[in-house]
């Protein structure tokens, strides 16, 4: 009997290999369990693989994908890829077997992790191109590609949609071949202007209507500012003036849950800052990736929360200081280390209550009474301390009105994750009821993927609960 051949690389296998792989082939793969392995091309073409992706089922992609000759005679088990994609086995079983997903960050970040050809996707992925009709490439759905020629008419459509002026701005957004070969103090105030509209406009639209252009503008600035020349006095000014520019496009990413973008925009700003000494801009950078890192890489996000205060000391503000505080003390938190984290919310309240200071910089606008009261329940919710942190969420979510409706909705959410850890199916519920009518105005992908957490974790209440029934419909019928 011939013996099989290895369906991963094409060698022959030995008669009595019974795996499904040469030695080889295991041995380059022993750490899948941590990641997806990269595939070839011709991965994609395998027939259940190309019917998944034809009925535009990614569930159904994720299970062909498991059982591909690829990874040997064995299916990847369900629980390998679920850690891979952040879920449970149970959750990747309702995905893999229920009705299609229609929340597109959650299917642009399993394409990714999976890593599927955006030519396959019926779905555009970031940055990507998709096959058209007729055969030729056209940009994905979107900002228009750097280097694109760029109208005024398309750029003030863009920015209509987004709510921004634009005013003095169109000209440092035509093609590169249009706009002046150097710089002076007045486009680095047309740029800086740009980082105001943006901060302004995502009180009013959100990140997911932000988030795109946002990347547009910065790029299409910086692929300019690189071939054009200018001053020593105007460069400083200008490398500010983009640093902030890329930390607004990174943390429009964060909101709009395209978090792997956001980080190369942090380092950019870090580095420009330093390049033009800007210890300000620099403490901002720092705070952004101190948020970005403090779930999943609590450590970096204290040792940034640090850096950024050493950087500040001798000017930063109470404010300021009340939100690098805040910031670490919730890494503390996610690292289980509660002495730490108690330590840092003292400091973080003391600074709070000597108040607000002229010198206070825009960006931290948001740190108010509730904010810190929601740092602490989040912290709370990471140290296993369900009851305490539903009471902070609670103490937020029963004040009216407020400035900042985004941080209303996402501690809502967060109370309603918080009853869930309570085995509260009724108060998830109300909470999620509670919060479902804001999510499509706010547009943060970070609070729909919460929300979206929430009604999966509702998958085994008890269907008897009128309460239950009715968030699950609520939430079914608007995001159907």
């Amino acid at each position: 009997m011939t013996p099989a051949n290895c369906p991963r690389c094409g060698g022959r296998l030995a008669r009595d290999n019974d795996s499904g792989r040469c030695t080889p082939c295991q041995a380059a793969e022993r750490d899948r369990l941590s990641a997806p392995p990269e595939v070839p091309t011709s991965f994609w073409a395998h027939e259940p693989v190309r019917r998944a992706l034809a009925e535009r089922h990614l569930g159904r992609v994720i299970r062909a994908y498991r059982h591909h000759p690829y990874h040997g005679r064995a299916a990847l088990p369900q629980a390998v890829v679920a850690g891979w994609l952040g879920i449970t086995q149970a959750q990747l079983s309702r995905v893999e077997n229920g009705p299609p997903m229609v929340h597109l960050d959650r299917l642009v970040h399993w394409a990714q992790l999976l890593h599927i050809p955006p030519s396959a996707l019926w779905f555009a992925l970031p940055g990507s191109h998709t096959q058209a009709v007729d055969g030729t490439i056209e940009p994905a759905r979107g900002a228009p590609e750097e280097g694109a020629t760029t109208s005024r008419r398309q750029f003030h459509a863009l920015a209509a949609l987004a709510g921004l002026e634009a005013s003095g701005c169109i000209d440092l957004l035509m093609p590169r071949s249009a706009v002046p070969s150097s710089i002076g103090m007045e486009q680095v105030r047309h740029a800086a202007t740009l980082v105001e509209e943006f901060r302004r406009a995502d009180a009013h639209v959100g990140a997911d209507a932000l988030c795109d252009l946002a990347i547009h503008v910065h790029n299409q600035l910086s692929a300019w500012a690189a071939k054009a020349s200018y001053s020593r006095s105007v460069g400083d000014a200008l490398q500010s003036a983009l640093a902030d520019l890329a930390i607004q496009a990174a943390w429009l990413a964060i909101d709009a849950n395209r978090r792997t973008e956001a980080r190369p925009y942090l380092h950019e700003a870090i580095a420009r800052a330093r390049i033009a000494d800007d210890s300000r801009v620099e403490v901002r950078a720092l705070a952004c990736m101190s948020l970005l890192f403090r779930q999943d890489r609590p450590s970096e996000a204290v040792h940034c929360a640090e850096a950024a205060l050493r950087a500040s000391a001798g000017w930063a503000t109470p404010r300021l200081r009340t939100l690098l505080h805040l910031r670490s003390a919730y890494a503390h938190a996610t690292l289980q280390d509660s002495l730490s984290f108690e330590h840092e919310m003292t400091r973080a309240r003391r600074s709070f209550d000597s108040g607000d200071h002229e010198d206070d910089l825009p960006f931290i606008s948001f740190v108010t009474h509730q904010e810190v009261t929601g740092i602490q329940g989040l912290s709370y919710l990471a140290l296993g301390r369900a009851s305490r942190a539903a009471a902070c969420f609670r103490s937020i979510t029963a004040v009216p009105g407020g400035r900042f409706r985004r941080n209303k909705v996402y501690y809502t959410v967060q109370l309603a994750r918080a009853a869930r850890l309570q085995g509260d199916f009724v108060g998830t519920a109300q909470a999620g009821l509670k919060a479902l009518p804001d999510i499509g105005p706010v547009r943060s992908g970070r609070v729909s993927a919460l929300l979206a957490g929430v009604r999966s974790s509702l998958e085994g209440a008890p269907t008897s609960l009128p309460q239950v029934r009715e968030f699950a419909d609520a939430y079914d019928g608007t995001f159907a």
